[in-house]
């Protein structure tokens, strides 16, 4: 059992090929960035439509050259134990990607003996943190998609465990990559001061609210606003949720969470030169590039600092919807979660 850690901070420094993970005021150089310009890349979970659609972008024989050297070559299906919608894909997946030539498996174990890099994708946030343990042990880069944990504490403890075992890993939505994104990044209307984002965000009784769906639009907002949001209010109706953050620097975003008439993607952001609106949704390509690139450098595209923020953001929320929607101190509720992930063995 490994002793609890009482204060973390993960940074990630992007420069010179390397990745910096900070702890309480020490850095962790992370060794296992070095090139690889080809590997088999193995799927976790086939219980969601994503695993397939991954698999029909990087396993096509026309694929651009941003996929040249990749090819998904085996997968375990196994996802969801309870979560109806999940394990009913379940068959038809296996079908969908044994015609695109990968190999169906019976464990992780078995699965980490065939492959180089692994796409976790189980539909199930509760199964990430033991699903994505033999990864980390066998020491291969992981990406792990939406969302990386059903809870903030797990959110936590699979970053833990990534810097104890020294292996590069990120979770994203495709919705970071959505249309407008890049051009307010840019530059396009200065300093961005603020931003009202929307997206779909049915709820599943198994997860906190927010992180079933409305993740992709929380996703969107942090990839506008940035890290350091400090408090959190949510206003929540079984139609609808307006979740309001306010941060440090007094900039105001804010999601709106559709659950009823038409669902879309989008957002406006208000800057110091102008007023842009999000466009529509990227689709998957623009997050397969970023992956398949994560692969070959070992760099993650987005910090673990802003994933955990994202997930405090939302388990924030989730606490002020049981206190009637008063606003709630982010770092109160991180504070909580980190204590419980110091007891977690990972070992």
């Amino acid at each position: 059992m490994r002793k609890p850690i009482k204060r973390r901070d993960f940074i990630k420094t992007a420069a010179a090929g390397s990745v910096t993970l900070g702890l309480a005021g020490k850095s962790l150089s992370m060794n296992n960035i070095t090139s690889q310009q080809s590997g088999r890349i193995g799927i976790i979970g086939l219980d969601t439509s994503h695993s397939v659609a991954f698999t029909k972008t990087i396993n096509d024989p026309n694929a651009g050259p941003e996929f040249a050297g990749y090819k998904i070559v085996a997968a375990y299906p196994k996802g969801s134990n309870d979560i109806k919608s999940s394990v009913d894909r379940i068959p038809g997946y296996i079908e969908d990607v044994k015609k695109l030539g990968v190999e169906i498996v019976n464990s992780i174990d078995e699965l980490l003996q065939k492959v180089d890099v692994v796409l976790l994708e189980t539909n199930d946030g509760r199964l990430h943190f033991e699903q994505a343990i033999p990864v980390l042990k066998a020491g291969k880069r992981m990406f792990i998609d939406k969302p990386i944990a059903a809870s903030l504490t797990d959110a936590i403890a699979i970053f833990d465990a990534a810097k104890h075992y020294n292996v590069p890993i990120f979770s994203a939505s495709s919705l970071r990559y959505i249309n407008g994104v890049k051009e307010i990044a840019g530059g396009s209307i200065g300093k961005v001061l603020g931003a009202d984002v929307y997206s779909p965000a049915s709820l599943e009784k198994t997860h906190p609210d927010l992180f079933w769906y409305g993740i992709h639009g929380v996703e969107t907002l942090f990839t506008i606003m940035g890290t350091g949001c400090k408090s959190v209010s949510r206003t929540f109706t079984p139609d609808t949720d307006l979740v309001v953050g306010k941060w440090q620097d007094n900039r105001i975003g804010s999601f709106r969470g559709i659950r009823t008439g038409r669902a879309n993607y989008g957002g406006n952001v208000f800057g110091e030169k102008g007023i842009s609106s999000l466009g529509t949704s990227p689709g998957y390509t623009p997050l397969i590039i970023e992956i398949v690139k994560f692969f070959r450098n070992g760099i993650p595209p987005v910090s673990a600092e802003e994933t955990l923020e994202i997930f405090t953001f939302m388990a924030t929320a989730e606490e002020s919807k049981f206190k009637g929607g008063i606003p709630v101190e982010t770092e109160k509720v991180l504070k909580k979660a980190r204590k419980k992930a110091a007891k977690k063995n990972f070992e």
